[in-house]
């Protein structure tokens, strides 16, 4: 580790990582946080390279902190323990293991997914796995969503279902958001994701060729009925809007999720598991 344990909250540092709870410090200075042994985990196995380390030996939950620890010193990265309180302080979780990364962003573009629609790897630099090739790519397209535990949650079910890329178009909140980090459980340095204005996504869509399905509770088709096989991008709207007109209008089918009770609508994370793990029973994919 590096020097003797940080025990003021006075500590430049200290003060440092709590700025970067805001998107405005996390912007400007091309950092974000990655906080949680699983987190860490999945970055640094994703090829993600903090430029330094936190930890808290206090805090630690197991055993396994120690090599964490040590493949993060092996990448180039700077450990440096904080005392108890200061860690409680730069923590934004309620329940702290002890371990918070420091990482910088990386901006992926469309024309990074190429690989995903068979035109050969191209390899990612920081963040996200290699995109396999494949004849029926299967993607999922969120406009403007507002909650960072919805994008984060959207990410996590995205990747279960075997989605090949998530496109974020014209997003409220920002895709290096702690608490997209926390709810995607570090799906985020795995998934391909790329942000980009809908009408760019759109493009690039017919472009490819890829049919865009689009969810809305004004469809008369159901989901269940509607055949998501082939190339296929399904695509959700805004928590609080919905889709724009300008998906509604540009999409090649739109398709409903039934309400049988009150409510109109679901949670944008919940609508969008529906409809990708429909696709994946028609589609066939396996785990």
């Amino acid at each position: 580790m590096s020097g003797a344990p940080i025990t003021s909250l006075q500590n430049p540092r200290v003060k440092g990582l709590v700025k970067l709870r805001d998107r405005r410090a996390r912007d400007e200075s091309g950092r974000f946080l990655i906080e949680g042994y699983r987190e860490v985990m999945r970055a640094l196995k994703a090829g993600v390279t903090p430029s330094v380390l936190y930890c808290s030996p206090e805090w630690f939950l197991g055993g396994n902190e120690p090599a964490l620890l040590a493949a993060a010193a092996k990448t180039g990265a700077e450990v440096v323990e904080l005392s108890k309180p200061v860690f409680a302080k730069v923590s934004y979780r309620d329940r702290p293991d002890g371990l918070l990364a420091v990482a910088p962003q990386w901006k992926r573009t469309l024309a990074d997914l190429d690989a995903v629609v068979g035109r050969g790897l191209s390899p990612t630099s920081r963040g996200g796995r290699k995109a396999r090739p494949t004849a029926d790519p299967f993607l999922l397209v969120v406009e403007a969503i507002e909650k960072p535990g919805n994008l984060g949650t959207i990410l996590r079910s995205a990747d279960a279902a075997g989605v090949d890329a998530v496109l974020v178009c014209d997003p409220v909140t920002d895709l290096f958001n702690p608490n997209v980090v926390r709810s995607s459980t570090g799906v985020l340095f795995s998934m391909p994701v790329v942000v980009a204005e809908g009408a760019e996504v759109r493009a690039w869509l017919r472009e490819q060729g890829i049919r865009a399905v689009a969810t809305t509770p004004a469809a008369e088709t159901l989901y269940s009925a509607a055949d998501l096989r082939g190339p296929l991008a399904l695509i959700m709207g805004s928590e609080q809007y919905g889709l724009s007109e300008f998906w509604l209008k540009e999409s090649e089918l739109l398709v409903r999720i039934p309400m049988a009770g009150e409510a109109d609508s679901l949670n944008v994370a919940m609508a969008a598991m529906i409809a990708l793990f429909e696709a994946v029973r028609q589609r066939g994919l396996k785990a």
